[in-house]
């Protein structure tokens, strides 16, 4: 080592005009523009020609999705499309959300998870419509814990 960054000053091995890597990437190094195929914005490209972004959503997608439900909620992809298969209430499989049953989102145990299409997972969030919600779920055999804001009443 022993050179010093004319940047920064810190002892490094000097990259290129007397600067460190890092300072040299940050102030000198241009990468090369270009249209991107997915999104035709005019950006460094990464690979395939493709932006960052899309390259990461075309090819990597299920390892992305995977990833963020390990993050989230402590589970496997495989338990995930398991448990969001299809709706509980009634059998859509197409877009199916992740519903805690307690209302806890930090118990993420396999049985307090059930899947909801978006319709009746709304539909269990708006007061309006949630006891119905609940009686329909406990019908088909779910352990829903009683939830008191329901039992207030206005005068």
């Amino acid at each position: 080592m022993g050179d010093k960054c004319s940047n920064c000053g810190k002892e490094c091995i000097k990259h290129a005009k007397g600067m460190c890597t890092t300072c040299y990437k940050k102030i000198h190094w241009k990468p090369k523009e270009k249209e991107c195929k997915r999104c035709k914005r005019v950006m460094p490209i990464h690979a395939k020609d493709l932006c960052a972004g899309c390259y990461q959503f075309t090819f990597h997608l299920q390892r992305n999705k995977a990833w963020t439900q390990m993050r989230n909620y402590g589970l496997k992809m495989e338990d995930y499309n398991r448990i969001t298969s299809k709706c509980k209430i009634c059998d859509f499989d197409k877009v199916v959300d992740l519903h805690h049953l307690d209302s806890n989102h930090k118990n993420n145990s396999e049985d307090n998870l059930i899947g909801l299409c978006p319709n009746h997972h709304k539909m269990l969030h708006d007061f309006r419509y949630r006891q119905e919600m609940i009686n329909i779920l406990r019908e088909k055999g779910h352990n829903i814990p009683d939830d008191p804001r329901l039992e207030f009443r206005t005068l």
